[in-house]
């Protein structure tokens, strides 16, 4: 009987380490490439750029591959006890660094079942970050931005969206990332906030500001980045009007767009019963939402319905009652929104639509109830959680500060220290050089 040999990979980026490996593994017997799911990468890098499937398709076309199975994690161990390997090949950059536990797990895993481990030498000026720098570069297209929110919610543990209302903010977005406990960290979509938007623009958030005027915001942020947007579609309009929206976000690749269940003129939710504030019936806003997943033409955009029930002094009651019909109406999520900091009606309005839907991705915007942690909302269920307006708030009082130090010094040199250089605003914005 030939003897099989086990390979780990992502296989999102094709280079000449991916066949190295594959070659040589196959000098030793029938290779099983354990594919990892996008779920597995997101939880410690980006997510790939092609799916599962696609990323299958090309691995089961390559020479010397016998067998393509999923490894839905990090650690090699659960398939190498399932598929019993005679040898597992790996290249020696798993020695040092954040992989080096998952070395450490399949060591003893391959000891356990008899079979050995054969380390090669990682393939020499082949770098994954570059090679993913240069894929944003070449920049996206529409169709794949569109389809990219949809595939993190199903990968990804939580998705961090970051508010953005420019170009520039946009690319703060694309490009900030820590790491955490050897994962990286980032955000992974834009916000488009009617609040940042019309306020950047000295307008009041009253819906003044039209969707041909914010496509404009729109399209600086597209221009220059790759991660997909979501649009805050304020309460739709009129229905009338609501499939012309969609049908124009979803032209351009915007992902998602939320509308909130109030008619009327628009105030903004955090001002709750201090202003007039009026909830749409629920037929009315079931309609509005049927109206728009008839006008879209992808089954990737995403319309979330947001219920403003808590915001308005309701009932955890009421606001399940809301949200469980918009869900039937056809919506591709639900954003829960309250102005309480405690955060307690949130998590009991999640704990119960939990129980009675396991499916439907949740999303917040916590702006009141900010100390709770990404973690906390993970085991409330939440999908999605959007830092709403950080953006704006934090360059306001920055760019006030050095106005005034101007002033009261007659010169710009403390000014100056507050500020960045002007090379590196230059070398902030791609194609300046």
């Amino acid at each position: 009987m030939k003897r099989t040999v086990y390979i780990g990979m992502t296989a999102d980026i094709m280079h000449p380490g991916l066949v190295n490996v594959i070659e040589h593994g196959s000098k030793y017997g029938d290779v099983i490439v354990g594919l990892l799911t996008d779920k597995a990468i997101a939880e410690y890098k980006r997510l790939p750029y092609l799916n599962f499937e696609q990323r299958k398709a090309v691995i089961n076309g390559m020479k010397g591959v016998t067998q393509v199975v999923a490894q839905e994690e990090w650690d090699y161990t659960p398939n190498l006890r399932k598929y019993r390997p005679d040898f597992m090949v790996h290249g020696d950059d798993w020695i040092m660094g954040s992989q080096r536990k998952y070395r450490d797990l399949a060591f003893e895993a391959m000891k356990e079942i008899g079979g050995e481990i054969i380390e090669i030498p990682y393939t020499r000026g082949i770098n994954s970050t570059r090679l993913n720098e240069n894929m944003k570069e070449i920049g996206t297209t529409p169709q794949i931005r569109l389809q990219s929110l949809r595939r993190m919610v199903q990968s990804k543990p939580i998705v961090r969206v970051l508010e953005s209302h420019s170009g520039l903010t946009g690319l703060i977005a694309e490009n900030t990332c820590i790491k955490r406990d050897g994962r990286r960290v980032e955000y992974d979509a834009m916000w488009s906030s009617s609040l940042t938007d019309s306020t950047s623009k000295g307008k009041p958030d009253i819906e003044a500001v039209d969707i041909t005027t914010r496509m404009h915001s729109l399209t600086d942020m597209l221009e220059c980045t790759t991660k997909p947007i979501i649009f805050d579609g304020d309460t739709g309009g009129k229905i009338e009007h609501f499939e012309f929206t969609v049908r124009t976000l979803e032209r351009n690749g915007i992902s998602a767009v939320i509308i909130e269940d109030k008619v009327g003129l628009k105030k903004n939710s955090l001002f709750g019963t201090a202003v007039p504030q009026t909830q749409d019936s629920i037929e009315q806003f079931c309609n509005k939402i049927k109206v728009g997943k008839r006008a879209q033409i992808t089954d990737d955009f995403m319309i979330i319905a947001r219920v403003e029930s808590l915001i308005l002094g309701k009932s955890v009651d009421d606001a399940l009652e809301r949200a469980l019909a918009y869900c039937k109406a056809g919506a591709d999520g639900i954003m829960i929104h309250s102005k309480e900091k405690s955060g307690d009606d949130i998590a009991e309005f999640c704990r119960r639509f939990r129980q009675l839907d396991d499916q439907t991705p949740l999303v917040l915007v916590p702006s009141t109830f900010n100390h709770i942690s990404e973690s906390e909302f993970i085991e409330m269920g939440v999908n999605v959680v959007i830092y709403a307006n950080h953006m704006l708030r934090a360059s306001y009082p920055a760019m006030q500060h050095v106005a005034r130090q101007i002033l009261e010094d007659g010169n710009s040199l403390k000014a100056s220290e507050q500020c960045m250089s002007i090379k590196e605003i230059l070398e902030l914005i791609p194609g300046t050089k």
